[in-house]
């Protein structure tokens, strides 16, 4: 995708700008959604290939990226990506990654000091990495004027009190004292639990499962609605089948509950939903057909 078009779209008063970090990502399908069938990938297959799905190999394909919102006069960054320098031997794709967010952030119109606040939807690395950047050998904050909001149960469970996320993933214990601990040690972090009001327009909503903390923001202005979904969705199969989980999910059962609660409120109150890794045009509106839900339009946006 051409960041220095970076696609965009009004909801009420709130501009909405895709930034991309990574296009084009690729897991095994039945990796990621372990518990999705051939079929509901087969028999959907006109809406997800080629932006969500691979038949060749069986693979899905993902994005990752920052939503922007200009609300209220602030500037708000829902999620933060991969970061640069990163050591995540966990995570090949993500290790000593270098990349040029911070320029497509530019070209956008945003530069670090512009930004008023950070949503971490929930604390996974490819969400918190632009939390901060390598300075003279330090991590410092990468928006020195911005508050971090950052759901207290993850902040618990991944940071040193709970040892790392109970010591499962070396990554794990990395993530947070190169992404996290630094914006702590700054004064920036505010820790919310429950749901936690920015603005006006926006409302920050727990959605346990994926992570302790995993979170959504709903965005009510003007008669029009979205919510930022991090990854309660991984694929639009999903939303097809809401009780199967990503390969990510730590809690399965709360998990799908929560995503089946946030689909639910989406097709009653026609919102726009809005995954951190959709691929292709990055949000979709979600229908009830019968007891099931379906994929509508997907979301058009222009560019500036």
């Amino acid at each position: 995708m051409d960041s220095e078009n970076a696609p965009r779209t009004v909801l009420g008063d709130v501009e909405v700008i895709r930034v991309v970090e990574l296009s084009g990502m690729t897991l095994p399908a039945r990796d990621l959604v372990p518990a999705a069938g051939a079929g509901v990938w087969q028999d959907n297959k006109d809406r997800l290939v080629p932006d969500h799905w691979e038949p060749d190999g069986d693979r899905a394909v993902l994005a990752l990226q920052t939503w922007v919102l200009r609300s209220g006069g602030k500037t708000v960054l829902v999620d933060t990506g991969v970061g640069n320098g990163r050591e995540r031997p966990g995570s090949p794709r993500f290790h000593h990654r270098q990349g040029d967010f911070l320029g497509a952030l530019a070209r956008a119109g945003v530069h670090p000091e512009d930004v008023d606040i950070v949503v971490n939807t929930h604390i996974h690395g490819d969400h918190v990495g632009w939390n901060t950047n390598g300075v003279a050998g330090e991590w410092v904050p990468t928006f020195p004027n911005a508050r971090y909001l950052v759901p207290v149960a993850d902040d618990f469970h991944y940071g040193p009190d709970n040892g790392y996320g109970g010591g499962r993933r070396v990554d794990d214990r990395l993530i947070y004292e190169d992404s996290i601990a630094p914006v702590h040690r700054a004064g920036q972090t505010v820790l919310w639990d429950g749901t936690h009001r920015i603005d006006e327009n926006l409302t920050l909503e727990s959605a346990p499962g994926h992570t302790p903390g995993s979170s959504v923001l709903r965005l009510a202005s003007g008669g029009e609605r979205a919510v930022f979904v991090g990854d309660l969705l991984h694929s639009p199969v999903q939303i097809l089948e809401p009780s199967c989980n990503s390969c990510f999910c730590l809690d399965a059962e709360q998990a799908a509950a929560s995503r089946r609660r946030i689909l639910e409120r989406a097709a009653e109150e026609r919102e726009l939903v809005v995954p951190a890794h959709f691929s292709g045009a990055g949000a979709v509106e979600v229908r009830r057909e019968g007891g099931e839900f379906a994929l509508g339009r997907w979301a058009a946006w222009g560019a500036e």
